[in-house]
């Protein structure tokens, strides 16, 4: 199996990475971070590959995905060439890492929220997703129409909120981990706290992905656990496993995103079940 993985020293990628490591599968990582940008790879490049993963991408977290919508929007060139070299590399399989942040944003306020299944995206039709970065997702989708018009399967993960103990502090788990780990007191939380995400460990996603290429799953998957959990509920699973209960204090004028998304992951059900719970990655993380 000679795989291609874009974004391979990112968050997603080095773990996806490893596993695929494990399963002895011949794996071309190309990372950005390593000088190689996979924009022109795609522009460039017609090696022969079984299956291209592309993880590679502009996020940074929600203060980027607010702060930097032009900076994010490049993945609308990123992704468009990706669609471009599986056509003309002729490769037969593929992975495209969509988002949770493709769903209509009305689905997803304080007073009106349900658990997004597929089939609430409607790409004939799109809602408003949740900024540039969700426009990018949903055109991305869309343009793996194409691509699977011209031969290629293509996969289409949506995660919900991944997280695991090595990722990058600007996304909200870490950062309440590290705050648990310095025993913060007042402990800090965007927004008022009442907001709410469907937590996934990084293990489970990787997991997930490979049991749905394994299965021949083609088109949109949620990646989640349809459990919402508050940013209270999380700083309370935290500092309980630091051994504390301080104040906490809120930030309401901080970037906050949507007030509830949580999955509907019956299609995934169908191929695999998360292994790793809030509680056991909390703990890993604030052990950590």
């Amino acid at each position: 199996m000679r795989v291609l993985l874009t974004g391979s020293a990112g968050f997603v990628g080095r773990h996806l990475n490893a596993a695929m490591g494990e399963r002895g599968w011949d794996v071309t990582g190309i990372d950005l971070i390593d000088g190689v940008d996979a924009l022109d790879f795609f522009r460039s490049e017609t090696g022969r590959f079984d299956l291209a993963i592309h993880c590679a991408a502009i996020v940074g977290g929600r203060a980027s995905i607010d702060g930097s919508p032009l900076g994010v929007a490049t993945n609308l060139a990123l992704d468009s060439w990706y669609m471009r070299w599986l056509v003309r590399a002729r490769v037969p399989r593929a992975v495209y890492f969509s988002s949770s942040a493709a769903y209509p944003v009305d689905l997803q306020t304080e007073t009106a929220h349900w658990a997004l299944s597929e089939s609430f995206v409607d790409l004939n039709y799109p809602g408003l997703p949740d900024a540039t970065y969700g426009w990018a997702k949903l055109t991305g989708e869309r343009l793996a129409r194409y691509a699977e018009a011209e031969g290629c399967q293509i996969l289409i993960p949506r995660p919900f909120s991944g997280y695991g103990e090595d990722q990058a502090d600007c996304y909200p788990f870490p950062a309440f981990a590290a705050r648990a780990r310095r025993r913060e007191d007042p402990f800090t939380i965007w927004g008022d706290g009442s907001s709410a995400r469907d937590w996934i460990h990084i293990d489970d996603v990787v997991g997930a992905v490979l049991a749905l290429l394994d299965a021949e799953v083609t088109g949109p998957v949620n990646i989640g656990t349809g459990r919402a959990t508050s940013f209270d509920e999380l700083a309370g699973l935290m500092t309980a496993a630091a051994g504390y209960a301080p104040e906490l204090r809120y930030e309401p004028g901080a970037p906050q995103g949507v007030h509830t998304r949580v999955c509907d992951p019956s299609r995934m059900l169908a191929h695999y079940e998360p292994k790793v719970s809030l509680e056991e990655g909390v703990r890993r993380a604030v052990s950590g």
